[in-house]
């Protein structure tokens, strides 16, 4: 099971560290307390609607954007075998996972690559909780058009 408050709060603290800003700067922008925007980007609570809305302010970004953001991850780990299901440990003569799908053993956590563009890293933390990580993967080599 997916925690969407941990799907948020990933979203925004991605978004926070991708400005190279600090806990203080945004929770000042968005006049929330440090300590309880902390907590929102571990995911340990839900902020509001007009909370959101706040953050997202501060973070420069749209509501729309961020919550595109999140339900895309939650798509495309509802869409994925074996990816919102209990992972139990295998034993080492079992068959081998797929190479779309990688398991660390022993510390619940899967990486799992769709087409390419998207990367989803997804750690199981108890049988109901897991946390997901998505990360949008960019090609190291850019087409360069030259026009004379």
């Amino acid at each position: 099971m997916v925690l969407l408050r941990r799907v948020i709060g990933d979203a925004l603290r991605a978004r926070r560290q991708g400005q190279h800003r600090t806990l203080r700067e945004v929770s000042t922008a968005a006049n929330v307390s440090l300590g309880y925007l902390s907590e929102i980007e571990r995911g340990q609570k839900e902020p509001s609607s007009e909370l959101l809305a706040a953050i997202c302010d501060a973070l420069g970004a749209r509501l729309s954007e961020l919550l595109r953001e999140v339900s895309d991850t939650v798509a495309l780990a509802e869409q994925l075998p074996g990816v919102l299901v209990p992972m139990q440990d295998e034993p080492a003569e079992s068959k081998p996972a797929p190479v779309a799908v990688r398991k660390a053993t022993n510390r619940g956590v899967r990486q799992v690559t769709s087409d390419g563009k998207v990367a989803v890293s997804v750690r199981q933390d108890s049988p109901l909780k897991a946390t997901l990580r998505s990360t949008r993967v960019r090609p190291a080599e850019r087409d360069v058009v030259c026009a004379a």
